[in-house]
């Protein structure tokens, strides 16, 4: 059974038009990529997507009560929900600096949540 998926690449700033040509659970073919990071992206959204996670967790003795994180590395996006539900009640200490690992391996993922700010201790 053949299958055709149309996607916006978000692999680089174009932003191509992507028609992803399926059977079963195969890709055969990406059309409509002008970089070879659209063909991946095409290929890895049909058959393993996956995104970057962003959040905020809370901070005590910081100059600021909360800090930004994201996961260092893409993860599977039907993990998304449980990463952030794991988040909710992560504390970190200040000072925090950026790049900071918060929670190594979220969920077995392989994947560390980390910093993306500076968070100074409060004076």
């Amino acid at each position: 059974m053949s299958n055709i998926r149309e996607l916006t690449c978000i692999g680089c700033p174009k932003g191509c038009s992507l028609k992803v040509y399926l059977e079963g659970n195969s890709v055969k073919n990406v059309e409509g990529n002008t970089c070879k990071r659209g063909e991946i992206y095409g290929e890895k959204e049909c058959t393993n997507p996956t995104r970057i996670v962003t959040s905020c967790i809370k901070v005590s003795g910081g100059v600021e009560n909360v800090v930004s994180v994201k996961t260092e590395q893409d993860i599977p996006k039907g993990e998304i929900f449980k990463c952030l539900e794991l988040l909710k009640d992560v504390t970190v200490e200040a000072p925090v600096s950026i790049n900071d690992i918060i929670v190594k391996n979220i969920d077995n993922t392989g994947v560390n949540i980390i910093a993306t700010k500076n968070i100074e201790l409060k004076q």
